[in-house]
C-alpha cells in the first residue's frame, strides 16, 4: 500500500452544486415554457365540446387518477391542481395590476409633482383610500409631501399608526393633530406616539409648526416636555384636556415664534391647574397674537399681568376661570388704551361681577379710541353674574348706547339660572336670559323659558 504524500496536491472537481443548479435552471426554463405554451393556446370552441380546454383538463386529471389506485395519491392529486389553479389566478391578477398600473402613469394627466399637491390636500382616511385604487396611487401617497399635515383626530388612531405616519413624513412634517376632541372617546393612544418627534436629535420636531393634542389621559408628562424641547418652531400649540399640576415647563419651553397658544384643564379634573407669575413664557412669546387659558387657576392681578406682557394680543379666552372677579377690567380701561384686542372670552367665570362687566362697557362708550379694534365680548355662563353678593341673570347692559358707539361689537350674555323644584308637582322649571348685541341685530333680544 503506497504511504500518502503530504506534499501531494489532491486534484479538484468542479463543485457539486453546479449541476443542481443547471437542473434547476433546466427544469425552470422547460416549466416557463410549458405555462407559455399552455396561455398561448388558440380560442378553442366552446365549453360544451369535447375539445374544449375544460374537457382537456377533466380527461387529464381523470387519466391522472385512474393511473393510481392510492386514495391518498389522488388526493395530492387533487390538492396539486388546485394549487396551482390558485397560483395562475393570483399571478394574473398582479400581472394585470401591473399592467393598469403602466397604462395608468401614461394616461395620468396630471404631472407627479403636481399629483403630490394634491394628494398633500387630502385627510388621513381619504389618503388611505385613494392608496388602495392603484399601483401609482399607492405610490404616490407615500411621498412624505402628503404627510406635511396630519390631522388624526377623528378615527381613533392608535400609537404604533401616529408613529408610523410622523416617521413617513420625517423632515416634511409640519403640522400634527393627534387624540379625540370628545370626552367619551376611547384612550387607545400612549405618549410614546411622540417618540419619532425628539428621536435622532428632534430632526422632525424641529421643523414642526403647528401641534394640536387632544388628552384623555394618554398623554404622558415626560414625553410632552421632550417633544416640546426640540419643537423651536412652533408658533401654534394647542393642549386640550390637561391633568398636570403644574405648567410651568410646559410654558417655559415655548419659544419666541409661538403665536397661537390654547391650554385647557380637562373637565372633571380635581387638582389646581397654575402656573407662577415669574414663569419667562410672557417673554419668549412676544408675538403671540392669540391665548386661551381654560380652567386655570387664574385671579384678577395675574390675568392683568399676563395681559400686560402680551402687547401684540388680539384674541384673549379665559374661562371657567372661577376665581376671577373681572376687575382686571377697570385696569385694562384705563392702562391699555392702545391694545390690539379683537376677541375677550369670559364664559362660564362664576365669579365675574356685573358691576365690573358694566363699568367696562362705560369705557368704551366714554371714547372710541379705548380698545378701538374690539369686536367681540362673551360674559356667559350658567349662574349668571355676581351683583352685591347674589347671583344675577337678568343683568342690564348699555345696549342701545354700544350699537350707536361701537356698531362692529358684539357682545353676547346668556345665563341659566338653577332649576327651581315646584313644591306642587314633581317637574322642575328652569328660566333663561340672553343678551345679544351684533353688527346685524336691530335690537337687544331677551327671552324667558319655561320647560315642563
Amino acid at each position: 500500500m503506497e504511504a500518502p504524500n503530504p506534499n501531494k496536491r489532491l486534484r479538484r472537481g468542479p463543485p457539486s452544486s453546479s449541476a443542481p443548479s443547471s437542473l434547476t435552471d433546466f427544469n425552470q426554463n422547460h416549466v416557463d415554457q410549458i405555462i407559455s405554451s399552455f396561455l398561448s393556446l388558440p380560442d378553442l370552441p366552446s365549453l360544451s365540446s369535447s375539445r374544449s380546454i375544460s374537457s382537456s383538463f377533466d380527461r387529464a386529471i381523470e387519466k391522472l387518477l385512474e393511473s393510481s389506485a392510492d386514495e391518498s395519491t389522488q388526493d395530492r392529486i387533487n390538492d396539486r391542481g388546485l394549487r396551482l389553479a390558485s397560483l395562475l389566478h393570483e399571478s394574473s391578477k398582479r400581472c394585470a395590476r401591473k399592467l393598469a398600473n403602466t397604462r395608468n402613469a401614461s394616461s395620468w394627466a396630471l404631472p407627479h409633482d403636481l399629483t403630490i399637491t394634491v394628494f398633500s390636500m387630502l385627510d388621513a382616511k381619504s389618503l388611505m383610500r385613494a392608496s388602495a385604487c392603484c399601483i401609482m396611487f399607492k405610490k404616490c401617497a407615500m411621498d412624505p409631501l402628503c404627510y406635511s399635515h396630519i390631522d388624526l383626530t377623528t378615527g381613533n388612531a392608535g400609537t404604533r399608526i401616529v408613529r408610523n405616519m410622523i416617521l413617513t413624513a420625517g423632515k416634511e412634517l409640519r403640522s400634527l393633530k393627534v387624540g379625540c376632541p370628545g370626552e367619551s372617546s376611547k384612550a387607545v393612544l400612549s405618549g410614546s406616539c411622540l417618540t419619532p418627534l425628539f428621536h435622532n436629535r428632534g430632526c422632525i420636531g424641529k421643523l414642526l409648526r403647528s401641534l394640536h393634542l387632544y388628552d384623555n389621559k394618554w398623554l404622558d408628562k415626560n414625553f410632552l416636555l421632550r417633544a416640546l424641547s426640540v419643537c423651536s418652531n412652533l408658533t401654534d400649540l394647542k393642549i386640550v384636556g390637561l391633568h398636570f399640576m403644574s405648567l410651568d415647563k410646559v410654558l417655559g419651553l415655548l419659544t419666541n415664534k409661538c403665536e397661537h397658544l390654547f391650554l385647557e384643564k380637562q373637565i372633571g379634573y380635581s387638582g389646581r391647574l397654575s402656573f407662577n407669575l415669574d414663569t419667562p413664557f410672557e417673554r419668549n412669546c412676544p408675538y403671540l397674537t392669540s391665548l386661551s387659558l381654560i380652567g386655570f387657576d387664574l385671579g384678577d392681578m395675574k390675568t392683568y399681568h399676563l395681559f400686560k406682557g402680551l402687547a401684540k394680543l388680539k384674541y384673549l379666552n379665559i374661562s371657567r376661570t372661577y376665581s376671577i372677579t373681572g376687575r382686571f377690567l377697570r385696569h385694562f380701561g384705563n392702562d391699555f388704551r392702545g391694545s390690539l384686542l379683537e376677541t375677550l372670552i369670559l364664559r362660564d367665570c362664576d365669579s365675574l361681577e356685573k358691576k365690573t362687566v358694566c363699568n367696562f362697557l362705560d369705557s368704551l362708550l366714554m371714547s372710541k379710541t379705548n380698545f378701538r379694534f374690539i369686536r367681540h365680548i362673551d360674559v356667559s355662563n350658567d349662574h349668571g353674574l355676581i351683583n352685591e353678593g347674589r347671583r344675577c341673570s337678568k343683568p342690564k347692559f348699555p345696549l342701545e348706547e354700544l350699537r350707536e358707539e361701537r356698531p362692529v361689537l358684539t357682545f353676547v350674555a346668556y345665563f341659566r339660572s338653577p332649576s327651581l323644584s315646584l313644591s306642587s308637582s314633581s317637574s322642575t322649571s328652569s328660566f333663561s336670559s340672553s343678551t345679544t348685541l351684533s353688527p346685524s341685530s336691530s335690537s337687544s333680544s331677551s327671552s324667558e323659558s319655561e320647560d315642563d
